[in-house]
């Protein structure tokens, strides 16, 4: 591919998946701020909370059944379908047809071969986390918390040993970037349609309300580890380039959960 024409892609691209991601990641934890408000006791619906923004004061309030016609609601759905999109087109730009996915240092291996591993791992990768959650490990969520942790700290291992530094670390993040889109797509908005569907008299399944809260509550964890990925390549040194990459990527994504159940709370 032409050099420049590669370039101007590159900065298309990671343009877009940068202003999408913001907007996926600000309405994913104003969200999450807003349920726990109204599930923690502070607030509920009938007690609105008040903000104050730009040039004015907003009112929010958790409504029990809807008060408008479907066609009137605004779905969150765009944004994860726009960031994992553009996201799996730089990792093909930029690994897979970039050079810069295959380290000889480190296995001799072809880019083919490569690009097999990547996309196995997205694909068996994404299949384990959904089976876990769906099974009945998934219903003890401290043990299945610390099980995906552990398939995850092994996905990065593996994946050192395979790749180069730099294309390991964003296979990881392309993992959770997948995980967190299927969450959206697969496990959230049926749900939600579920909801709308007993508007309309038909018997939901609450099973998919609880499943859909999860996943969402999974993908408030998974980012933050994914944005440290994505500022990684800025400091090979302390990250993707040091011998043991592996266990300072495994040692970041706790510190992301840590401070991701911070942001939670508050």
């Amino acid at each position: 591919m032409d050099f420049d024409l590669s370039e101007w892609l590159n900065l298309i691209a990671r343009w877009i998946h940068v202003f999408a991601g913001i907007l996926w990641i600000g309405q994913t934890y104003f969200f999450t701020w807003l349920d726990h408000r109204f599930s923690s006791g502070q607030s509920d619906g009938s007690d609105p909370v008040w903000m104050v923004h730009s040039g004015g004061f907003y009112v929010v309030g958790k409504q029990k059944a809807l008060g408008v016609a479907p066609e009137k609601l605004r779905w969150f759905r765009w944004e994860a379908a726009i960031t994992w999109l553009s996201g799996m087109f730089l990792l093909v730009l930029v690994y897979y047809l970039g050079g810069v996915l295959i380290d000889p240092d480190v296995a001799d291996i072809s880019v083919a071969a490569g690009v097999g591993i990547g996309i196995t791992v997205l694909v068996v990768g994404s299949l384990v986390y959904d089976l876990i959650w769906l099974s009945p490990l998934g219903k003890a969520e401290r043990a299945a918390t610390i099980l995906c942790f552990v398939l995850l700290v092994g996905v990065a291992y593996g994946l050192t040993q395979v790749f180069s530094g730099r294309a390991a670390y964003m296979h990881v993040g392309a993992l959770l970037g997948t995980l967190m889109a299927a969450n959206v797509w697969l496990r959230i908005l049926p749900a939600q349609r579920q909801m709308i569907a007993a508007e309309e008299g038909r018997e939901p399944d609450p099973a998919l309300a609880a499943r859909a809260k999860l996943r969402s509550k999974h993908n408030t964890f998974m980012v933050l580890p994914v944005v440290f990925i994505m500022v990684s390549n800025h400091f090979p040194v302390a990250t993707y380039g040091h011998k043991y990459n592996w266990a300072i990527l495994a040692a970041l994504i706790l510190l992301g959960w840590a401070a991701a159940h911070i942001l939670r709370r508050h």
